[in-house]
């Protein structure tokens, strides 16, 4: 099969498309699309691209199925903008290859990410790695604000005093806050960007990264738009439920049977917390 072309992806290709308050995501190359993964999935039996409905189940069918490798035919570059609090998340899917701007070798920018009224918040009280959904009251995010720009700017005159005094890059660089943007080349093939798509999408992923996320995955549409909507219906828009969770929708459809078994201690009966994540996700269709 010849060089895949999207034209979708060509038309953004080198385009910055704006992230936060100073950073950005690019879809600098890729390579392969929704063909190539039908065509790779088929190669076993030589038979080549079928009609967009029978592609399409294919997509699905893969999906579905767990059968990840046709996925790994296509591969995205990004060069993305991003503050290095967001990089040190990002960083720790490591099923990637990526070459990131160097403070050794350069003086860094003075750019650093400060949030957005409407994203100051409090810790939240019930989740220990999270904010509360509760935005602060607008003085007190004001004042929170030019707090970090006041560090900011501090930190930054630090950095560039000590390097017109000839410091070395290296060590100079070494006081500058995590809010600091960074720039990195960053490639990946479909199927682990559908991993890191999964985990960041998320509701409970931080809010900057999942920005970034909802860009990539929007990029990635473009490449292979039947693939990355085969994703959002299998794996986004859907749920997943455990032994014990399915024996209780057996129940309650009234179909125990086939694949009813104990699950969990007290004959398959779902333990009070973990019921309440069942309710949860009954309600509102949200993976807890």
């Amino acid at each position: 099969m010849a060089h895949c072309v999207a034209p979708d992806a060509e038309a953004v290709l080198d385009r910055e498309f704006p992230v936060l308050d100073k950073g950005f995501v690019r879809l600098v190359d890729y390579l392969g699309s929704d063909e190539r993964v039908v065509q790779s999935a088929r190669v076993s039996y030589g038979a080549g691209t079928k009609t967009y409905r029978e592609d399409a189940g294919l997509i699905d069918y893969l999906l579905r199925n767990r059968h990840t490798s046709p996925f790994e035919q296509v591969v995205l570059t990004f060069h993305v903008k991003l503050p290095v609090f967001v990089a040190r998340q990002w960083i720790r899917h490591r099923t990637a290859r990526l070459n990131e701007i160097s403070g050794r070798y350069s003086v860094m920018n003075d750019d650093f990410y400060i949030p957005a009224p409407e994203d100051v918040a409090l810790q939240s009280t019930d989740n220990k790695q999270g904010r509360s959904p509760d935005v602060m009251e607008a003085g007190a995010a004001e004042k929170v604000r030019e707090a970090f720009a006041e560090g900011q700017k501090k930190a930054y005159a630090g950095y560039v005093s000590q390097i017109n005094g000839g410091l070395a890059r290296e060590l100079a660089r070494i006081n500058l806050p995590l809010s600091i943007y960074t720039e990195w080349y960053w490639q990946i093939d479909l199927h682990n960007l559908f991993h890191f798509l999964e985990l960041r999408l998320d509701a409970h992923a931080q809010k900057e990264i999942r920005l970034y996320a909802e860009v990539l995955f929007d990029i990635a549409g473009k490449v292979a738009p039947r693939c990355c909507a085969s994703f959002k219906e299998h794996v986004l828009d859907g749920v997943k439920f455990s032994g014990a969770e399915f024996v209780e929708l057996q129940k309650r459809l009234g179909t125990e049977g086939g694949r009813a078994r104990p699950c969990a201690p007290g004959g398959g009966d779902i333990p009070p917390l973990n019921s309440k994540r069942f309710e949860e996700k009954l309600k509102t269709g949200r993976q807890t």
